[in-house]
């Protein structure tokens, strides 16, 4: 059988051999990755490595592979939204399971383990700033996984169906999908000490969110609505801008993946925490003892 060689265009290798926009080189890439959103926050994941063996970055993609007590690891930035993670899903799983010399896909996949650690807005009485949330399951609003074949087969369509009938979902914005964390991650990350349930991965801060400025709102209730929905005794937890497209093409690539994010806003209280830096060190350890 004849393997498909991916060409420049599409599997773009720079010069010294690293991927495009991470400019990492595959033996750089450990099986076992962090995620966060800001390019400084590696350095925090960092600082609690035993030893630095690599250290990239471009643009908003900083990465250190390193030791932390014997596990070998990879810090690395995606910068934000669901965009993002999609050069970032794709670049990683090019890194793993395609051969950079033949261009060719491996014989032997090479399954990722990956847990974005992020920050994320509440939207629960029970989730007020400083709460951890494990994300069992992700309703995007962004559709980036509607562009991959495979989008129902790795999306839970009874939790969308429900979804957008309960909320009456205007398909002006799109169509939602709902990706699926992975379950024995959840359970080992997520343990006893997270609020498990839904979240919201929205395509942008302000309106996608709900966030009203000087521009009017499509549906101006559509927060309420969400709040109140209720899936086989899961409910939407928090809106963050990665988790869906993280999960989703996890799913598709065959890859293992998770969101934990902290509250550093609570929606229905109308409190913002911007100090809130040091207190997210405490999520950062808990991953790194159970990833």
């Amino acid at each position: 059988m004849t393997k498909t060689i991916f060409p420049d265009s599409e599997l773009v290798i720079n010069s010294d051999g690293s991927i495009f926009h991470l400019h990492l080189k595959p033996e750089q890439l450990a099986d076992k990755v962090i995620l966060v959103g800001d390019p400084g926050r590696v350095n925090l994941v960092a600082s609690h490595f035993d030893t630095k063996e690599c250290e990239t970055s471009n643009r908003e993609f900083h990465t250190i592979t390193g030791y932390y007590k014997g596990k070998r690891i990879t810090a690395l930035s995606t910068g934000i939204g669901c965009d993002n993670i999609d050069i970032v899903m794709n670049e990683l799983d090019a890194l793993a399971n395609i051969d950079f010399s033949s261009r060719t896909e491996k014989s032997a996949h090479r399954t990722l383990t990956l847990v974005r650690v992020g920050t994320c807005g509440g939207l629960q009485p029970n989730t007020p700033t400083g709460t951890y949330i494990a994300s069992v399951k992700s309703i995007g609003f962004d559709g980036l996984l509607n562009f991959y074949a495979g989008r129902d087969e790795a999306s839970d369509l009874q939790l969308e169906k429900a979804f957008k009938e309960h909320v009456g979902w205007n398909l002006k914005m799109g169509n939602p999908y709902v990706a699926t964390a992975d379950p024995q991650l959840i359970n080992t990350i997520a343990a006893n000490d997270m609020v498990k349930g839904i979240t919201i991965a929205c395509g942008g801060f302000f309106g996608p969110q709900g966030r009203r400025l000087r521009l009017p709102l499509m549906v101006p209730d559509l927060n309420e609505k969400i709040e109140s929905f209720e899936y086989n005794g899961l409910k939407v937890n928090n809106f963050e801008m990665e988790s869906s497209a993280l999960a989703g093409l996890a799913t598709l690539m065959g890859h293992k993946a998770m969101t934990c994010c902290m509250v550093i806003a609570n929606r229905r209280a109308k409190k913002m925490e911007t100090n809130y830096k040091g207190d997210i060190d405490g999520l950062i350890t808990l991953v790194l003892d159970r990833i």
